[in-house]
């Protein structure tokens, strides 16, 4: 684990691991003073408290994935994605066993990015793992789910991207005017239904 300050109240912490990110999250998560907890792949953004924040990193167990999960949230998908049929063929499955490999995981949200309200979830069976496509799209649509590498994601609103789409959501994944505009907050517990 490496500590680098940013600015005059905010440290990165850099890690190896996603689950590493997650223990780092879990250690801090709660800790008075902290004003902002911000995970990504390899890193954790911390503002705030930073001598409670090198006091507990100094004990935290980083092989400790954290098992409590803050929510649980369910997503009615469509599986009739322009990709569906690519991922299937890729991965030498039925389309049909596509829809059952990604219904029949439960995701953690590890991290948000890349636009507001965009989760990217762990859990992907290794089956449905393949890369981002070779020609990213000027636009996908808003409600999009998709897979890239070892995640899987719903796109919260209209943006480019090249992540091989297997379905659609009509849930609401980013309001901006909501008191969370996010729906889906780094810890959650996800599990895709088909709508």
């Amino acid at each position: 684990m490496l500590l680098r300050r940013c600015g005059t109240d905010a440290l990165l912490v850099e890690v190896d691991s996603l689950s590493e990110v997650a223990a780092v999250r879990a250690a801090l998560q709660g800790l008075e003073g902290i004003e902002e907890l911000v995970p990504a792949a390899r890193t954790v953004l911390v503002k705030g408290a930073l001598k409670q924040v090198r006091d507990a990193l100094a004990t935290a167990d980083l092989t400790k994935v954290p098992a409590h999960h803050s929510r649980e949230i369910t997503i009615p998908v469509s599986y009739d994605g322009p990709d569906l049929e690519l991922v299937a063929e890729t991965a030498g499955i039925s389309p049909e066993e596509v829809v059952e490999l990604h219904t029949g995981a439960t995701y953690e949200v590890a991290f948000c990015g890349f636009a507001p309200g965009f989760g990217y979830l762990t859990g992907l069976p290794k089956e449905l793992q393949q890369p981002r496509l070779d020609s990213p799209r000027t636009k996908v649509p808003t409600g999009s789910v998709g897979i890239a590498g070892e995640f899987t994601a719903a796109y919260p609103r209209a943006t480019p991207g090249g992540w091989r789409l297997i379905g659609r959501t009509e849930i609401t994944l980013f309001d901006p005017k909501a008191a969370t505009p996010a729906l889906l907050q780094p810890g959650d517990q996800v599990r895709f239904v088909v709508a």
